[in-house]
């Protein structure tokens, strides 16, 4: 079976995954790629340029991980080719790593200020350029996995909404109001960050209510109300305990949106500052976008209206700094719930 070629020619695609990275290496000197060769062949994949315009093509073309890039070139300097790397949308995230006899410290901010990721002078040390080498390949697979562990709870956020009457776009809107709210109140960059990508998760223990509870078009009974606010706790146990900044957030979130200020939420009970500063802003977001949507079971409210019921409940069911905060960046918030409006058109401001 081992031996089968058919059978082998279904694997390529997953053994290609198994490959080491590949390197292009770029110089119009042919010693200066033997060397290079010399030092990366037994760690990487190879491919080699001698001048500017191939290695665009190249780079193009086989999607290196990582390109060593000489700077004084004949033709097309290397300064001019990650310009021109960095302008194109297909190469422009591929890490430059300069690799040259300019050792300057003005010539080494340059290539920096172009974007390149690194800056190594001839002649080169073998153990010092392995080791940047290997440092920014590691970087950009540990960026590769947060962008798809974002994804992934992208998605789960959306599968939640298949068994809910909400719509693509309510995530979409609540995780960017949740953003500017915190850009309002001081937050730093890195909290902004995580709040937006983990917000999409707020309902996710969703999956876990029957069909019967979640899309039943009348009032729930007292019994069905019972089984429907135990998703929130079902959510953090879906996101688990995990070590992920975001995946703690995104729990975070999931058990506690549903908690009121005044302590009179679900399914904790909750009061106060015990209920996480994300929880208290993504709470203000999603209502809001609620009460401004269309529903099944009501229209949608005018702006000024919803602003005018969440500000009664400010003290209550809402941190107060945060319906300050919703004010604050209104103008904003408007303008992205017109940029992932929903097929139903938004009423208008009153005036």
């Amino acid at each position: 079976m081992k031996d089968d070629t058919a059978l082998q020619a279904v694997w390529t695609p997953w053994t290609a995954l198994q490959e080491r990275p590949r390197l292009l290496l770029v110089d119009d000197e042919p010693a200066n790629l033997q060397l290079l060769k010399r030092v990366l062949e037994p760690l990487y994949t190879l491919s080699f340029a001698r001048h500017g315009m191939q290695a665009l093509e190249m780079a193009k073309r086989l999607q290196p991980a990582l390109i060593v890039l000489d700077v004084m070139m004949p033709g097309m300097t290397g300064h001019e080719v990650i310009v021109q790397l960095k302008a194109d949308a297909a190469t422009a995230s591929i890490p430059v790593l300069f690799c040259t006899a300019l050792g300057d410290e003005e010539d080494e901010a340059r290539g920096l200020d172009l974007g390149a990721v690194d800056y190594v002078t001839k002649p080169i040390s073998p153990a010092v350029l392995k080791a940047r080498i290997r440092t920014h390949l590691a970087l950009v697979q540990r960026q590769e996995l947060e962008r798809t562990r974002q994804a992934v709870i992208w998605r789960l956020g959306r599968a939640a909404e298949f068994k809910d009457n909400e719509t693509g776009r309510h995530v979409i809107r609540m995780s960017k109001f949740s953003r500017l709210i915190a850009q309002a109140l001081g937050a730093p960059p890195v909290f902004c960050d995580l709040i937006e990508a983990a917000a999409p998760m707020h309902d996710i223990g969703k999956i876990g209510i029957p069909d019967r509870i979640l899309l039943k078009p009348g009032k729930l009974d007292e019994d069905e109300w019972a089984v429907m606010r135990t998703h929130p706790l079902i959510g953090a146990q879906i996101l688990g305990d995990d070590d992920s900044p975001l995946l703690q957030m995104a729990s975070r979130i999931a058990a506690q949106h549903h908690e009121k200020w005044d302590g009179s939420g679900y399914p904790q009970g909750l009061a106060g500052e015990a209920i996480a500063v994300e929880a208290r802003i993504v709470a203000v977001a999603d209502v809001f976008d609620a009460l401004t949507s269309v529903r099944p079971y009501k229209p949608a409210w005018p702006i000024e209206q919803a602003l005018a019921w969440i500000d009664g409940q400010s003290g209550q069911h809402f941190w107060p700094p945060a319906v300050q905060a919703l004010h604050a960046c209104l103008e904003e918030i408007v303008q992205v719930r017109q940029q992932w409006r929903d097929i139903e058109p938004m009423p208008a401001q009153a005036a």
